[in-house]
């Protein structure tokens, strides 16, 4: 292994105390944090919780990373359960206000998880839900070396997430530690918090050994602190070995039960059952009883100097990831330490004032910081120093909103597919420098069936070393990886991908470098990556994602790889703005959106684009380019929708009474233009309203009805010109690949009658035309319920 330039030198004797005692005031205030949230005022009696014992088992690890081993530019996950004791260490650091502490769990105060965008001290990553704090280090360390290797920067950066041994439960952990493309990502540490408690439970058995078996299985480089010093030395007198199995054999519960009799049971409890009882005698014969529980619970995870003399190892490791598995108790230093219920239970008034006499508290100021001129404070200035990070060069992003052209000129294919036009607008994307050069790919194992192949070879496979892929003959991609290339190949884990997504989309505020990031994923597996993806815009990052195929329309395939829900989800989702195009024109306008929020680092958003590969003839737009022009048209394209079929034209025979409007998104609009020539013939004034956005026209539909309620004129922006007021009570069919309610608050709007069409069961094998038969989204059904909307009119 290769060792780093720079040396992580360990505390003297005089340091070490000095950060034990810090240490001490961490522990305090991160209790004392949580019993103000739960003691404070109340008026709706509602449980304000907070995490005392999860709180205690980090304070050790955290004193040793932020006051002596961290250095400007490393990020750090925080275990969720450990915010208050963050938050403690912060405002020893100075990065908190005193106000704050009283705050925690309330409006406008600390979050009850490390919220990057909610907190007012610095947090680099979001945490929360379970698993994803772990991985996210992970994928923002792979993001640092795509940023290196393209744009330069410092290399010295670590990733460290500080992880709950619970948290391994999660199926998305182990996606990450087995992901091909974080092997040889160096620098990388996970840090475990093994108190071997979940919420409800002491965990039954010895589940560790499998665990480091598992990361070293994955290549990962395995350390641990298990045992402190003062018990390493016991062990290595008179019957040290027979003690040290002893406890390496007792189970977790029995482990937990026994550190909290009293000495001489406690004692006792390690003699009997062990394999040689007579050395475990041995060993704790020097010790009175009373001094019995503190040794046999002196754990690696809260010695100072065992914990960062592991770190040191770890810093030297940049080949390929470390974990560090640091055992600790749950509620370490506390009454409450090691008892099977402690999650949620909280000290009380007695038990604080015991714990401050014992930590040495100032009576006088229970938020106390260490006075001028002691060493605590000299270390906290000093830690406080080395982590501020210069200011940054540029004020803003090198690339801004107004520098993404409204169109590049694309010339569309007479009959393509809105997927089809992805793959042709990213190759003439990459031939503009200042965003060909930005925007990075992702997918999940099906770039090429996502129709990134054309992108592909112009750009390059990312990779950390050149490779030599070639194959003789003729490929339909040349898959060469590199250094400079622009895509990035996961294995098939869609978590992974939010994942990386979220990563790459904050790349400006962690890693200082603006990226572009555009993943493509089918669209029913969307939902296999929620979590991950809702966790990327809870963080506010910028990017694209790429939902193809989508719906029935992927016909063959059958029901497991055809979405229904996925158009709710962009219309659910906060901070994000979702497209379902049509044309391929449409496609240009909204992919460059999403490309201008990506630069908008103030208020931009992610974009979720919802793509088919259903062929869609481009002549059916001719009449909106010929009424509205191309620029209007695309701004009505981005505001949600436009109106494509006007019966004033097309049929200006049409009674006017007899008035219906069909709403239609994506890949339906061909269907919807033929019920309405259908229906003109018929006598029947039917309109095609193309919905591009049901997020935008759903978003200006609720503003409006805010104002309403504030007493000021309700406006619903592009809704009112897709409705004027001629039309505001006539009836409405929409009609939808996906389910039918995506597009039912239409009627809400001018409260008119409206019947939902779409697909509101699985789908299932079959051409595109007897799907559309049978689920009742084709010309024929459209044309029935139009006629049944006139029918209840009248």
């Amino acid at each position: 292994m290769r060792e780093r330039t720079t040396v992580i030198e360990l505390p003297g004797a005089e340091e070490l105390a000095a950060l034990e005692s810090i240490q001490r005031r961490v522990l305090w205030l991160a209790t004392n944090i949580i019993h103000h949230a739960n003691t404070r005022p109340n008026p709706d009696g509602t449980k304000v919780g907070g995490h005392q014992a999860s709180s205690a088992s980090m304070v050790s690890i955290l004193t040793a990373l932020y006051f002596w081993f961290l250095r400007a530019g490393d990020r750090v996950a925080v275990k969720p359960h450990a915010s208050p004791a963050y938050h403690a260490v912060q405002y020893l650091l100075g990065n908190l206000d005193r106000r704050y502490l009283t705050t925690l769990r309330s409006f406008g105060g600390l979050q009850a998880y490390p919220s990057r965008t909610k907190d007012p001290d610095p947090v680099d990553f979001s945490t929360g839900s379970v698993g994803l704090g772990a991985a996210a280090p992970a994928f923002a360390a792979l993001t640092d070396r795509y940023v290196r290797l393209h744009f330069g920067g410092p290399a010295d950066r670590r990733y460290l997430a500080l992880v709950g041994d619970a948290e391994l439960d999660e199926g998305n952990v182990w996606e990450a530690v087995t992901e091909e493309l974080l092997r040889d990502v160096g620098n990388l540490i996970w840090i475990v918090d093994l108190n071997r408690q979940s919420l409800d439970r002491v965990v039954p058995g010895i589940r560790a050994r499998q665990l480091k078996a598992l990361f070293r299985d994955s290549e990962w480089h395995v350390l641990e602190a298990k045992y402190g010093r003062r018990l390493q030395a016991v062990f290595a007198g008179p019957g040290g070995e027979a003690l040290r199995q002893r406890i390496d054999d007792m189970s977790n519960e029995e482990y937990q039960a026994a550190i909290r009799l009293p000495g001489a049971i406690c004692r006792e409890r390690f003699i009997v059952g062990a394999d040689d009882p007579a050395g475990v005698a041995r060993a704790l014969s020097p010790f009175a009883d009373e001094e019995v529980p503190a040794l046999v619970s002196d754990l690696g995870g809260h010695d100072l100097a065992e914990l960062l003399r592991v770190l040191q190892e770890a810093a030297a490791v940049t080949d390929r990831p470390s974990v560090i598995f640091a055992y600790t108790i749950k509620g370490w230093g506390l009454p409450i330490a090691g008892h099977p219920l402690n999650h949620s239970a909280l000290l009380t008034a007695k038990q604080m004032e015991e714990l401050a006499e014992r930590l040495g508290i100032p009576p006088e100021d229970e938020w106390a910081t260490f006075p001028e001129g002691s060493l605590e404070a000299a270390l906290c200035r000093r830690a406080a120093e080395r982590l501020r990070e210069p200011a940054r060069q540029a004020p803003a992003p090198p690339l801004q909103p107004a520098q993404i052209p409204a169109t590049v000129g694309h010339t569309p294919l007479a009959v393509t597919s809105t997927q089809e036009t992805l793959g042709r607008l990213l190759v003439e994307l990459a031939r503009q420098p200042e965003i060909g050069e930005r925007i990075v790919t992702v997918a999940p194992d099906v770039a090429v069936s996502t129709n990134l192949g054309g992108w592909i070879n112009r750009v390059g496979v990312f990779s950390a070393t050149a490779a030599d892929s070639y194959e003789p003959g003729p490929q339909p991609v040349r898959w060469q990886p590199g250094p400079r290339g622009q895509h990035i190949e996961l294995g098939i884990s869609e978590m992974n991908l939010f994942l990386l997504l979220e990563q790459l989309g904050l790349s400006w505020e962690i890693q200082g470098e603006l990226l572009l990031p555009i993943g493509t994923v089918y669209d029913p597996f969307v939902l296999r990556g929620l979590d991950a993806f809702i966790h990327g815009l809870y963080s506010e990052a910028k990017f694209i994602v790429v939902g193809t195929p989508s719906g029935i329309s992927l016909s063959p395939e059958g029901g497991a790889h055809q979405s229904t829900v996925t158009p709710s989800l962009g219309v659910e989702l906060p901070n994000l703005v979702s497209y379902e195009p049509t044309f391929a024109r449409e496609v240009e306008w909204t992919l460059l959106e999403g490309l201008r929020r990506c630069t908008d680092r103030q208020g931009g958003s992610a974009t979720y684009l919802r793509l088919s590969t259903k062929p869609i003839a481009q002549h059916l737009l001719e009449p909106a380019l010929q009424r509205f022009g191309e620029e209007q048209l695309r701004q009505q394209v981005l505001a949600g929708g436009y109106r494509l079929v006007e019966a004033g034209e097309e049929a200006p025979a049409a009674l006017p009474e007899a008035t219906v409007e069909i709403a239609a998104a994506g890949v339906m609009v061909p269907e919807a233009v033929e019920a309405a020539r259908r229906l003109h013939r018929e006598g029947v004034a039917a309109n095609v309203l193309v919905i591009t956005s049901a997020d935008r026209l759903f978003a200006a539909y609720a503003a409006g009805r805010r104002r309403a309620l504030q007493g000021k004129p309700a406006r619903y922006g592009q809704l009112e010109r897709l409705l004027p007021p001629a039309e505001r009570r006539a009836p409405i069919v929409t009609v939808i690949d996906g389910a039918s309610h995506s597009l039912s608050f239409l009627g809400s709007v001018f409260g008119a009658p409206l019947i939902p069409l779409g697909v509101d069961q699985f789908g299932q094998s079959g051409s595109r035309a007897a799907l559309y038969r049978y689920y009742g989204i084709d010309p024929d059904a459209i044309v029935a319920a139009a006629l049944a909307a006139l029918d209840e009119v009248d």
